[in-house]
């Protein structure tokens, strides 16, 4: 990867403004991307694209290779001739600052069924051949997902571990008869499938094309009712009903007392590393065919997991287990070579992570709101890390930095954060926006709430709460010529800005040759 000085703005696409209930790839996608070229951005960083289901979490997801419905533009689907634009008068008053998801689902998929539904009839030819080879090329994923949907529409809504037997083991009778029942469901979500990827596809070459990189999401774990799970059930840890044995989570941290306990099945790493993680490298190479660089969330997971018995309730009792570490990694370079990847290395971090992370050359993440709780030492101050990091004034899990100053932190972390960052905390968002800025990590990264100033209001997700996630969203007026100006300037002031360095050598941008691994130097 280039080991240049940028900056970036993480925006989940949902937080896109818009008249239909969500944020989709429509104007307002092109009108984001116009802006953060203007403000000399290079990158912007999404959450996971993939469909959602209960809780709305992109960290859910019902496959990790199918995108996720709500997020197509319906009014592309008027200018191609799919939709009639009264279709779309007839949208319910959808809030405009949040999504309201039970609205979206009782009124955007309906739709789209309908309109998939009518899609042999309104096609021009030139859809129907596109449609045709992307079912095509992509029949290794997409023909178990939309199986998959169409049978948990049918079993209504039930998790695929609590369908019938032959429906749920896969038996070839019960499959090539549920494909004959429901074709048309079938098709309907591959023809959503095929719109989806058509509309990311060119928002992202219209990036690219102004020298902006997205960077995506691989959550480590599966949703345990996802068609990754019911169509390689042999690559978890599931019992001969295809119940979890074990599930994810992590022990008690900054977060949560008790933990996180997520309930994603674990993997079956013996049974992956004989197939020489066949199903891990089809997934990351579609991963880089949606997006530029990919996080990898819950880095650690690979070194070491926490394993839950099934059936607690809290993820306090669990025990760590060692992960397929580096022998991963090296197959996955092997295979496809240097990669662009970046390790969330946050929470428990103990030296075999970081001496997996710094082995493979991957960068870390810093994130400035933890980085005041204790002393000079802090391995999150800028003081004490070096270029290969992506550093973060917060993440999508944390507070807005204005609510976390404001409300979630400590008195000594205001305290510190104020000497340290020479304020008097009247502006403490940008201050960590500057702060990240200026630091030596090779990427900064800032959410826009925090560009925005906003407060807890606009938090993102707050880890352990069962809803209430997900749902924030700005509007088209916050994005103003004074915040343009004042993010632009900052990006200059602090070289950020890739063009500066062009045609200057490595030291214009302040690592050598010898330090650069991945994005820059690896160290703790």
């Amino acid at each position: 990867m280039d080991d240049t000085r940028r900056s970036g703005i993480l925006l989940h696409p949902t937080s896109l403004p818009g008249r239909y209930g969500v944020g989709s790839f429509n104007q307002a996608a092109y009108d984001w991307v116009d802006f953060l070229d203007q403000t000399r951005q290079t990158l912007w960083q999404v959450l996971p694209l993939g469909p959602t289901g209960y809780g709305d979490s992109p960290y859910q997801s019902f496959s990790s290779f199918a995108g996720n419905p709500y997020l197509i533009s319906l009014e592309e689907l008027v200018q191609m001739g799919l939709l009639d634009a009264e279709q779309l008068d007839q949208a319910p008053p959808f809030p405009h600052d949040r999504v309201d998801y039970g609205a979206i689902y009782y009124w955007k998929l309906p739709l789209l069924r309908r309109m998939a539904d009518a899609f042999a009839r309104r096609a021009t030819p030139d859809q129907a051949a596109e449609f045709a080879q992307f079912s095509a090329d992509e029949a290794g994923w997409l023909d178990d997902f939309a199986l998959f949907m169409a049978l948990k529409d049918a079993n209504g809504g039930a998790a695929w571990n609590q369908w019938p037997m032959p429906q749920r083991s896969r038996r070839p009778a019960a499959l090539a008869t549920a494909r004959q029942e429901h074709a048309a469901a079938i098709n309907a979500h591959k023809v959503n499938q095929w719109l989806f990827y058509r509309q990311w596809r060119r928002l992202k070459g219209y990036a690219n094309a102004k020298g902006i990189q997205i960077i995506g999401d691989i959550p480590i774990f599966v949703a345990m009712d996802s068609a990754d799970a019911w169509a390689n059930p042999g690559e978890f840890l599931l019992d001969a009903d295809f119940q979890p044995t074990v599930v994810a989570g992590v022990p008690p941290d900054y977060f949560s007392v008790t933990g996180q306990l997520w309930g994603n099945p674990l993997y079956n790493w013996q049974t992956m590393r004989q197939s020489g993680y066949a199903w891990w490298l089809r997934r990351i190479q579609a991963a880089l065919q949606m997006y530029d660089i990919v996080r990898i969330d819950h880095f650690r997971g690979f070194a070491g997991y926490w394993e839950v018995p099934a059936g607690e309730t809290t993820a306090v009792n669990g025990r760590w287990l060692p992960g397929p570490g580096a022998d991963f990694f090296a197959t996955v370079q092997a295979t496809m070579g240097e990669l662009p990847i970046i390790a969330e290395d946050l929470g428990e971090i103990t030296p075999d992570v970081i001496e997996l992370r710094n082995q493979f050359g991957l960068p870390g993440m810093k994130v400035l709101q933890f980085a005041f709780s204790t002393d000079a030492s802090d391995k999150f101050l800028p003081h004490n890390f070096s270029h290969n990091f992506v550093v973060y004034t917060g993440t999508h899990d944390n507070d807005t930095s204005v609510g976390w100053y404001r409300q979630s932190a400590t008195e000594h972390e205001r305290d510190h954060f104020r000497r340290y960052l020479r304020t008097d905390g009247h502006d403490p968002a940008w201050s960590l926006l500057e702060c990240a800025l200026r630091s030596v990590a090779t990427i900064a990264i800032a959410p826009l709430q925090d560009l925005l100033g906003l407060d807890s209001q606009a938090r993102m997700n707050l880890p352990g709460r069962a809803d209430g996630n997900w749902g924030w969203r700005y509007a088209p007026e916050q994005l103003t010529g004074a915040l343009r100006a004042r993010l632009l300037e900052a990006t200059l002031l602090f070289g950020r800005d890739p063009k500066l360095y062009e045609g200057k050598g490595p030291e214009a941008g302040g690592q050598s040759g010898q330090e650069v691994k991945g994005l820059g130097g690896a160290s703790q």
